[in-house]
């Protein structure tokens, strides 16, 4: 039930994030004028990731008010982490992120609607989540979470705070979020784009609760997760290696899901089409972007969607940290190209 439950949410996210082209680096380069689709100074892509945002913060939020979860749990807020581990893998996952022109989520989407150099991308993503995680580069990551190592009494901010203040502190940064989102024209010219945006806030939160409530184990309780990439999709192609003997988890689950949801989408569309590399140094791109992407989402503890919806839905401390390293890197480097 819990598997089916996960691969219903992925294939939700799938159809929205298609249909919608949801990306936070799509809505970046159009901020910073990289992107000819829209009018100068608009960006409604990252208008629809600060939305998606304010509505999986108020909806995970309220679900713990309501008693229905503890975000405290969630195996994304860690109250012991390095803040330089969780920098160094963001500012490497937003440089990736560029590189390869797709983060692993929108690499998932691109993937099942013909795009081949998502497929490298997803190869390489997976590649060096492995090498962080269980591979030679494990006493590097080990190493690195031995510097600037904090530990807290909470994961959360709200934990820090009465009730009271959590909420004011809730509603103060989903207004902002929805203030730029929705008062700027770019976003309320697509209903498809805000729909879609809408929707994916609400999967986080529903990740959440699935987790929290279906094919619980009281003997064995797992931690609360969400939609997050890095993981599952390494998950994903180790399952496909070495599927005998190893029981499918809810990282396959939701990988699968999202590709059959986008490659759904893209059929209904008319949008599928098979499209490749045009020069090796594309090629070349889109494997150092994935594996720079897999080496920081594992340091980063998550991905552009793990960390910067999921993560920050939760008001955990480490995910701010972890999308402030994204983000610079990403910005960084378009400005680099920008220059070239």
């Amino acid at each position: 039930m819990l598997l089916w439950s996960v691969f219903l949410l992925g294939m939700a996210f799938g159809v929205a994030a298609r249909l919608g082209r949801f990306c936070l680096l799509r809505g970046l380069r159009q901020q910073m004028g990289r992107d000819t689709e829209v009018a100068a100074g608009q960006a409604p892509a990252l208008q629809a990731f600060a939305l998606a945002l304010a509505v999986a913060l108020l909806a995970s939020q309220g679900l713990q008010a309501l008693g229905m979860l503890d975000l405290g749990q969630a195996a994304i807020a860690r109250p012991s982490f390095s803040m330089a581990g969780v920098l160094i893998g963001g500012l490497l996952f937003g440089v990736g992120m560029v590189l390869a022109r797709a983060c692993g989520a929108r690499s998932l989407v691109l993937l099942a609607g013909g795009n081949l150099r998502s497929l490298v991308t997803l190869v390489f993503l997976a590649l060096g989540a492995q090498l962080a995680m269980t591979g030679v580069l494990t006493p590097l990551r080990l190493w690195l979470q031995t510097l600037t190592p904090l530990t807290l009494a909470h994961a959360t901010l709200p934990a820090y705070l009465p009730s009271l203040n959590t909420w004011l502190l809730t509603l103060g940064l989903a207004l902002l979020l929805l203030a730029y989102a929705l008062l700027r024209p770019g976003l309320r010219q697509s209903r498809l784009q805000w729909g879609s945006a809408l929707l994916i806030g609400l999967l986080v939160a529903a990740g959440w609760w699935i987790t929290a409530h279906i094919g619980v184990d009281e003997f064995e309780p797992a931690r609360l997760t969400s939609l997050s990439f890095i993981g599952p999709i390494a998950e994903a192609l180790l399952y496909l290696q070495l599927s005998v003997g190893r029981e499918p988890g809810i990282g396959l689950a939701l990988t699968a899901g999202v590709l059959a949801g986008a490659f759904l989408a893209a059929l209904g569309s008319r949008t599928a089409r098979w499209e490749g590399f045009d020069s090796t140094s594309r090629l070349a791109a889109s494997a150092g972007g994935g594996l720079l992407m897999g080496i920081g989402g594992v340091l980063a503890a998550g991905c552009s969607i793990g960390q910067g919806l999921s993560g920050l839905s939760t008001l955990s401390l480490a995910s701010f940290a972890a999308v402030a390293g994204i983000l610079l890197g990403a910005l960084v480097s378009l400005r680099l190209l920008r220059q070239q």
